[in-house]
């Protein structure tokens, strides 16, 4: 165990499953000392959180559905009722419908398109307007990321154009909270195997790639990103915010 989060309520939104980034991220940091706190959307995610997170003291976790104010609302008046202080945010929650991700880009519905940039994108300004307030002591929000917000990536399609919007958000928001000591960052990760992923076709296609390009060789773990979460969590990155921090072994350097 180590202390570089000892003594700060980190808020951790997004973790489904024990390959989900988040809950890499939630591992990394409990280790370092953190009191986690959690949200789930539903009762599955609730049963699957107590599993998890048996071992590691009381669960602290809220539910709340991105896509309404009301639930944040509720989510942050619990989190200030029950902890006052909140010191860290990890938004790791991105949606686009199965049909726009297996059909062709020029094919994404308006309505597909207008849910995938809400709860991808737009969910990440509304809990940061009602994280901000609760960060009295300074504080860092990390938000989840890929390449394929800036370089084509077949199959990804209109989550593509959902992340460019979260990472444009994430510099907007770094911008104006940055008076308050509160940084903004996102953490682009390297493709992984989580529930997520499946739906991106040929996601086996491109494990394989960026193994063999990569200069690591290797694909990333969740260590991996969760050490790179602890950074960015910590005062280790007090001089970081509105960035892309890669951790994909070095794979969007190459050419």
């Amino acid at each position: 165990m180590g202390d570089l989060l000892a003594g700060r309520n980190i808020l951790i939104m997004g973790v489904r499953n024990k390959w989900s980034i988040a809950w890499g991220i939630a591992q990394a940091a409990y280790k370092e000392g953190a009191n986690i706190i959690y949200t789930y959307l539903g009762e599955r995610e609730k049963a699957e959180l107590e599993k998890l997170t048996e071992g590691m003291g009381t669960l602290h976790a809220f539910p709340c559905d991105v896509t309404s104010d009301e639930d944040i609302e509720k989510l942050f008046d619990w989190v200030k009722s029950e902890f006052g202080v909140l010191h860290g945010l990890v938004h790791a929650i991105a949606f686009a419908r199965s049909e726009d991700l297996q059909d062709s880009f020029l094919n994404t519905s308006r309505e597909g398109f207008k849910i995938a940039l809400d709860i991808s994108a737009y969910s990440l300004v509304a809990v940061c307007r009602h994280a901000a307030p609760l960060m009295t002591e300074g504080g860092s929000i990390i938000t989840l990321t890929y390449r394929g917000s800036v370089k084509v990536t077949p199959g990804y399609n209109v989550m593509g154009v959902a992340k460019a919007a979260l990472e444009a958000s994430v510099r907007y928001a770094a911008y104006e909270l940055g008076g308050k000591n509160i940084r903004v960052n996102s953490l682009s990760a390297g493709p992984i195997k989580t529930l997520s992923a499946k739906g991106v076709k040929n996601f086996s296609d491109i494990l394989k790639v960026v193994e063999e390009r990569a200069p690591l060789k290797r694909n990333v773990t969740l260590e991996d990103l969760g050490k790179t979460a602890v950074y960015l969590l910590s005062d280790l990155s007090s001089g970081v915010t509105g960035e892309v921090i890669y951790v994909d072994s070095g794979y969007n350097n190459m050419g």
